[in-house]
């Protein structure tokens, strides 16, 4: 079955066409047997010859593929080398000793790549690929916050650009927010920009959180009546909830925690049916370690995160686009905060 790729992701020079030989065939079987529950058959022959091409890249580039937790499964799968949330990705990005990182992920993150990398190539495969809560908020906002509350330190979510990590003292995750916030030994703290998932963390501590009204468009727009809707019928459905929600959605969950938080419930509790009120892709991809747990899939999708496909990682491959750059004073603020961060929580992240 020849397939023909789109024309971003033809190689350079005018390589001959990708296709679903017997040859590639072979070197992805077992690769399918293990997602064949989230993949249809139908659907191989379109990822399986972009997944050889871009091993044998990786290699030639001595390339590394991050890629985060909703990330469709061909790329989570069949491409990266490490996967995980915002936290795992900072850290394995800063081990690494490739010299190429593709992320495959939203810019922020390709942005926190680089910030611990600066001597490295990091690439991502769509510069649209972005993020509608670090797009809640710039340096210039957390600049004008300082002013309105003198001396009240900033703890930054890492879902952020590199300009506001750089005005902040601290960055934290969702899993490490509590942690983060009480290790300054402060009475009172900015918390940006997330809404949702400040009004959780001060339900976790006394210290007060100044928030900032930013939110993400796929977890604000799950809603009580949802998780209600889900459980119908089904009473032993076991509800695994992101605390980017909203405060009611929170409310009606028998678990709140973070991407790997989740991951981490679903492998010591093992419920028999469960659904995870985040990102559509994370269901897929979890359910591909556990193939004994019932996943009842809500579908929201990140538009960002779709972005990035196995066609853009390939053609990033081929022709090293895009390079992720951030200025150095920048970067260097910005990573003492995600260094921070990192010195004050080693537990799963976003």
């Amino acid at each position: 079955m020849s397939l023909i790729p789109e024309s971003s992701s033809q190689p350079p020079g005018g390589s001959s066409l990708l296709s679903y030989t017997p040859e590639i065939a072979q070197r992805t079987a077992a690769l399918y047997e293990r997602v064949s529950r989230v993949i249809p058959e139908l659907e191989w022959p379109l990822h399986a010859p972009y997944i050889a091409r871009i091993a044998e890249l990786k290699k030639q580039r001595n390339a590394v593929i991050l890629a985060h937790n909703y990330q469709t499964p061909e790329i989570f799968y069949g491409v990266a080398d490490l996967t995980g949330d915002s936290l795992a990705l900072a850290q394995r990005a800063a081990a690494t000793d490739a010299d190429i990182i593709v992320l495959c992920g939203v810019h922020f993150m390709a942005e926190t790549a680089k910030i611990l990398n600066p001597e490295k190539t990091v690439l991502i495969p769509d510069l649209e690929a972005g993020c509608s809560l670090a797009a809640s908020i710039t340096g210039a906002d957390v600049r004008l916050l300082r002013q309105r509350y003198p001396g009240v330190p900033v703890v930054t979510y890492v879902n952020t650009s590199a300009e506001v990590k750089a005005e902040s003292d601290v960055c934290c995750t969702s899993a490490n927010a509590v942690e983060v916030v009480e290790s300054l030994g402060v009475p009172r703290v900015i918390f940006l920009p997330d809404e949702y998932l400040g009004k959780y963390v001060a339900g976790k501590t006394q210290v007060e959180l100044i928030l900032w009204h930013g939110h993400c468009e796929v977890h604000e727009r799950f809603t009580a009546e949802d998780v209600r809707a889900y459980r119908h019928g089904q009473p032993n459905l076991v509800v695994l909830a992101h605390p980017e929600c909203p405060p009611e959605v929170l409310a009606e969950a028998d678990f709140v925690g973070s991407t790997a938080g989740m991951v981490h419930y679903v492998a010591g509790r093992r419920p028999n049916r469960v659904v995870m009120v985040t990102e559509c892709s994370m269901s897929d991809n979890v359910a591909v370690e556990f193939p004994d747990i019932e996943f009842v899939r809500p579908c929201n999708l990140c538009p960002y995160m779709k972005r990035i496909t196995l066609p853009g990682v390939l053609r990033a491959l081929e022709t090293l686009e895009h390079k992720v750059e951030v200025p150095a004073e920048v970067g260097l603020r910005a990573r003492q905060a995600v260094e921070r961060m990192l010195a004050v929580g080693r537990g799963p992240g976003r």
